[in-house]
């Protein structure tokens, strides 16, 4: 995906395209997982041309490595590839970007310390805002867990990707 193209462009069918930016804390376990899910359902939906994702991290630890190992195995056998490889938040992200989507509370505070004008803070919210059957606060992260924490990510990123598609496309047939 392209870091430098406008944050709209239309496509040869005059639709908007939304860019979605998922953040975790390292890019290595949920923003990679909740890019391919949603790339995933995007697909599925036949609206590539309309929503494009990505995923950063709030630290840089994990510049230019791939998603953990077992994140991967875990979403591999749901079907999802988990292809890309973790770069921090970038400030121009916020330009790049329709909607910036965090996993837990510290990352959701930390993006929003870096607008510090407050001129993002429509685009920024929490992922579970958008999960349709869960009640929950925050994606947990599974980094130190067992296999039981990358399932239940699975699960609850698979929960509100759905809604965050749905709350996407009737934004985009708003405009």
């Amino acid at each position: 995906m392209s870091h430098t193209s406008s944050s709209y462009n239309k496509s040869e069918t005059n639709k908007v395209l939304t860019k979605i930016l998922f953040i975790c804390m390292g890019n290595i376990c949920r923003s990679p997982c909740a890019e391919a899910v949603m790339q995933s359902l995007v697909k599925r939906q036949g609206m590539e041309k309309e929503i494009d994702c990505d995923s950063a991290g709030t630290i840089d630890y994990h510049r230019g490595n791939p998603a953990d190992s077992r994140m991967q195995k875990h979403a591999s056998l749901r079907g999802y590839d988990l292809n890309s490889i973790s770069r921090p938040f970038e400030n121009n992200d916020f330009e790049l970007f329709d909607w910036i989507i965090t996993m837990d509370e510290d990352n959701y505070q930390q993006i929003k310390w870096l607008d510090q004008n407050n001129n993002y803070s429509g685009k920024i919210r929490r992922m579970t805002d958008f999960c349709k059957t869960a009640r929950v606060q925050e994606v947990p992260d599974p980094y130190y867990g067992g296999n039981q924490g990358f399932e239940n990510v699975l699960d609850l990123l698979e929960d509100a990707c759905k809604g965050l598609l749905e709350f996407v496309s009737s934004k985009n047939h708003e405009s």
